[in-house]
């Protein structure tokens, strides 16, 4: 065990284990978790690159940070489950960021470390993140709606943040549109914008924006859902997790270019009033 912790890390100085070459600050959660399916990063892996949805959240995450973050200096930034490393990959092209990126499990960590070179990856429970105001930036998306201490996440994200820190955070939205989709995948709610804000009120931040997306494509989305939920499930858990989440390559070209109008309004300033998905920019206060 250690606390020698390199660059920014280095001012709160946690204890970690070193395991496959990862800090790991919650080591005895690291082989496994009830919060998402191990399979789910295979599939995940398989299908990332090519999906609108991963694409355009990262166009629309990328404008996000060059209007809320100053970029005339340099800014440590924690991104909290990151997964495989998709919106790392992404996140990597600010040069004003110095990106650390965390998750709790090491299949993932894995995933990440050999797709996105040349970011920082390490292990710790997003319940108790163990760094104390070592961050300008935290980022969270679409992971709190996986954890059931969503508020302890919250708490623990204020802690870690500087005076006047920005948090960035993606859920998906309407418990409404609850699918086979979610369970699949663990969810454990899906948001109101009122809940959120609240919420992150609750744990001293002050939201700064707060819009809706894949908002253009909301209607084919809604029906998607409510008809699945009138057929029966076929196969095993992976086959119908993949099934849920591919598209074909023509559908897939037309969903990323109806897209572009959630991108084009959201980096003119528009909060968007209603869709899928919820995205929250919230400063520490």
């Amino acid at each position: 065990m250690s606390t020698d912790t390199p660059g920014t890390l280095a001012t709160a100085a946690p204890c970690y284990t070193e395991v496959d070459g990862f800090r790991c600050y919650a080591p005895e959660r690291a082989r496994a978790s009830a919060d998402y399916p191990r399979e789910g990063f295979d599939v995940t892996a398989a299908i990332e690159a090519a999906s609108f949805w991963c694409r355009s959240r990262n166009r629309i995450l990328l404008g996000v940070v060059d209007r809320f973050t100053d970029r005339s200096r340099q800014l440590e930034m924690l991104e909290i489950g990151c997964g495989i490393g998709g919106v790392a990959a992404g996140l990597r092209r600010c040069a004003h960021l110095r990106l650390t990126a965390s998750e709790l499990s090491l299949h993932a960590l894995r995933y990440a470390r050999s797709r996105v070179p040349g970011v920082e990856f390490i292990q710790l429970d997003a319940t108790a993140i163990p760094f104390q105001s070592a961050f300008d930036v935290v980022g969270a998306f679409d992971v709190l709606e996986h954890i059931e201490a969503d508020e302890a996440v919250m708490h623990a994200v204020h802690r870690a943040l500087r005076h006047d820190g920005v948090f960035i955070l993606t859920v998906p939205q309407y418990p409404w549109m609850w699918s086979a989709l979610d369970e699949m995948v663990r969810h454990k709610r899906r948001y109101t914008r009122a809940a959120l804000v609240e919420k992150l009120r609750r744990n001293g931040f002050a939201t700064l924006f707060c819009s809706s997306f894949v908002t253009a494509l909301f209607p084919a989305m809604a029906a998607s859902r409510l008809i699945a939920r009138l057929r029966p499930r076929r196969g095993g858990a992976v086959d119908a997790l993949a099934r849920e989440v591919t598209l074909s390559p023509v559908a897939n070209r037309l969903c990323d270019w109806i897209m572009r109008v959630d991108e084009l309004l959201l980096r003119a300033g528009v909060s968007l009033p209603f869709g899928g998905s919820l995205l929250v920019v919230a400063r520490k206060s």
